[in-house]
């Protein structure tokens, strides 16, 4: 597999980022006084769309042409009453359309509101246009109105047209998507593409969204975890109700790895199509969440290795100027393959989003393969139950009041650090006669080797006199995380002749510096000494068929897979039950994936797992390979380039001793790492937020 010439700008000759946006979709604004829809302004876009020019991300997408979506389109997810009773707003008088919308919930109309939902719907058909036909890989459309609340024939929550569910089904008629992935992240929950849909398991629709027991608007009892579609569509629909207010990162990073991700990757879509609402962002009246901006490029990351990356992002929701711009810019800059920042004080998630995902985990548990392990729904009355609704008493009043006070202060968060993208994206350190792949740029130490490095290297590693091809790699190795730690370098890979000496090379220099932390991921069987792991200074989680004994360090982590890393489903359960959320909390500064001899990982799996570990230490990823695995460099860069990965085809049920094996190690380590938690610990602990 060889790699298309890019520059490091993520641009990419054939490929690139598309951003959908047109002025005339800010031409419309409330016309009366209505509280509830007072906060859909048009400066919504105005802001994101100038934060992107200012930040130079504009400039850097390829600028797609709005269009107006035509009837037979829109008539896609609309009745044709409903499409021809709004077709007659753009004539109506002040007070027609007062009592026109008074038809409708939380919505308002104008006299333009038609054209720009018809170019919202547009937009959204312009971006799949381009994602399937190849013109560009991802892209984000500006848009208003927004559209997932809106319903076959009525109009909801500010939105006219549902932008996401014509999209969805234009691309399964006109480009022939068999499967496609919906994933709602706005705070509100998009009641709209459900029921479009419920009974369609070619589309899987993920939502989280505040619920609060029913009480938070749309109120829909459906809005439960336990709506999990209906008729064929069974286990279709995923909803995590947030039951209560102030979501951090570590809860929406949990959801992602417990929830969402093992089931997006059991559907394997040809399609993920992102409702882009950043009311779920810190500061956004609506949504009273502290999840902050730059979680939103670690969604989107999360989502880029799916469908071989065809990703669509649609605006809805977000209405705090400040966060809203932010979250757009850290999405844009995601999709255009810049390396993220690791999210702060990432910890565990809340009591209360451990009760949604428990649920959601046990109410989709007959449906996928993946989660048959989940535990039983809980027996005592938790707080997601939505019996909870009938009276409170004089407790519950006092709370809600608290609650109210609380949210009317002022959230102030620090505005996300620039991502400054290294002038190199890859290098690599390969033996004269390996060819590097287009894209990379061979490494070597330039200059003369340094005394000290030279005599700890034969100290520590190379006893013979004449190993100076050994010598010179190994120097080279060492330059290269010097590199890679001064952000001159983001990612770099290596052929060697002795993997796990290189491996102990590199952890002992990196970890030599106390600020620096090693996260070392091995796949396959092979030995790696415990005592790396003693001062916490590097984590090691091995992939292998070997069976080891229990360890107590929390810091070595043996996983057992019967068919070792040839078993792509057991891979899957152990990547986003146990690393991802290890890596997310253990916050490295640096990756070293090792490949280890006769792994027999698949390529498409390695090339999963490659793209996926580039979420950790602003990119900053370190591939270890032995001399013979020259077939496995060129996939291996085109991942560290940024391409994503092979879809991994349908995934077949893990095996029991897999699921097993993966289960006992979380519930073993979960004391330790609260991101690996599904469940309430049986202490009743919890942190709440």
């Amino acid at each position: 597999m060889s790699c298309s010439p890019r520059s490091w700008s993520g641009k990419i000759t054939t490929m690139g980022t598309a951003l959908i946006y047109d002025e005339e979709m800010t031409k419309y604004k409330l016309l009366w006084v209505d509280p509830a829809c007072k906060i859909e302004v048009p400066e919504r876009l105005t802001v994101s769309h100038e934060a992107l020019v200012r930040n130079g991300l504009a400039d850097r997408c390829v600028s797609i042409a709005v269009r107006e979506a035509t009837d037979a389109e829109i008539l896609l997810a609309h009745s044709e009453e409903y499409l021809e009773a709004v077709k007659k707003t753009p004539h109506m008088t002040l007070e027609d359309l007062k009592e026109f919308t008074l038809q409708y919930g939380d919505v308002y109309f104008h006299p333009n509101i038609y054209r720009c939902a018809k170019l919202a719907a547009g937009a959204a058909l312009q971006l799949v246009d381009s994602v399937m036909t190849g013109k560009v890989r991802n892209g984000m459309a500006l848009v208003r109105p927004p559209g997932h609340h809106s319903m076959r024939s009525a109009a909801n929550g500010f939105c006219v047209f549902n932008n996401v569910a014509i999209a969805a089904r234009y691309a399964k008629q006109k480009h022939g998507v068999q499967r496609v992935l919906i994933v709602d992240w706005d705070i509100h929950h998009g009641q709209g593409v459900q029921y479009c849909f419920e009974d369609d398991p070619s589309v899987l629709y993920f939502s989280w969204h505040r619920y609060e027991h029913q009480k938070f608007w749309p109120q829909l009892r459906e809005s439960d975890y336990d709506s999990v579609g209906k008729e064929k569509g069974a286990g279709f629909n995923i909803n995590v109700p947030w039951n209560k207010v102030g979501m951090d990162n570590s809860d929406y990073l949990s959801v992602f790895c417990h929830v969402l991700l093992p089931v997006a990757y059991e559907f394997c879509p040809d399609l993920v199509l992102v409702c882009a609402g950043f009311d779920s962002a810190i500061g956004d009246p609506e949504g009273e969440m502290c999840a902050t901006p730059d979680v939103f490029a670690h969604l989107t990351h999360l989502l880029m290795n799916l469908a071989g990356g065809k990703l669509c992002a649609v605006l809805e929701g977000g209405y705090n100027l400040t966060s809203l711009a932010q979250s757009v810019c850290q999405t844009v800059q995601t999709l255009l393959g810049d390396p993220v920042l690791q999210p702060a004080n990432l910890s565990g998630p809340c009591k209360s989003a451990l009760e949604s995902v428990h649920c959601s985990r046990s109410a989709h548990r007959q449906y996928w393969s993946c989660l048959k392990h989940a535990a039983d729904l809980p027996t005592v009355d938790i707080s997601t139950k939505h019996i909870r609704l009938s009276g409170g008493g004089e407790e519950e009043e006092r709370m809600e009041k608290e609650k109210a006070e609380k949210s009317t202060e002022e959230k102030v968060w620090a505005e996300p650090p620039k991502r400054v993208p290294p002038p190199v994206r890859c290098a690599a350190v390969l033996p004269d006669d390996v060819t590097c792949p287009d894209g990379c740029k061979r490494f070597s130490s330039s200059e003369d080797l340094d005394p000290l490095i030279v005599s700890k290297l034969r100290e520590n590693f190379l006893k013979d006199a004449d190993d100076c091809d050994d010598l010179t790699a190994l120097s080279s190795l060492i330059t290269l995380t010097e590199n890679m730690q001064r952000n001159e370098i983001c990612n770099g890979l290596a052929l060697v002749s002795d993997v796990t000496m290189a491996m102990m090379c590199v952890i002992q220099h990196v970890a030599a510096a106390p600020s620096n932390r090693v996260l070392v991921v091995c796949v396959g069987s092979g030995k790696v000494p415990s005592h790396v792991t003693e001062d916490g200074r590097t984590l090691v989680v091995q992939i292998s068929s070997e069976e080891t004994k229990e360890q107590t360090c929390k810091y070595h982590i043996s996983v057992t897979l019967k068919k070792g890393c040839s078993d792509t489903s057991g891979f899957i359960q152990a990547m986003f039950g146990l690393l991802l959320p290890l890596g997310y909390e253990y916050d490295p500064s640096l990756v070293l994936l090792v490949r280890m001899p006769g792994s027999k990982v698949r390529d498409s799996m390695w090339q999963q797992l490659t793209g996926l570990l580039q979420g950790f230490a602003q990119g900053h990823a370190l591939v270890l390979m032995q001399e013979d695995e020259k077939a496995c460099v060129g996939p291996t860069a085109s991942s560290l380039l940024g391409d994503p990965a092979p879809s991994l085809e349908s995934l077949q049920a893990p095996l029991p001793e897999d699921v097993e094996a993966v289960e006992r190690l979380r519930h073993r380590l979960q004391a330790d790492w609260k991101l690996l938690q599904t469940t309430v610990p049986e202490s009743g602990r919890g942190d709440e937020h």
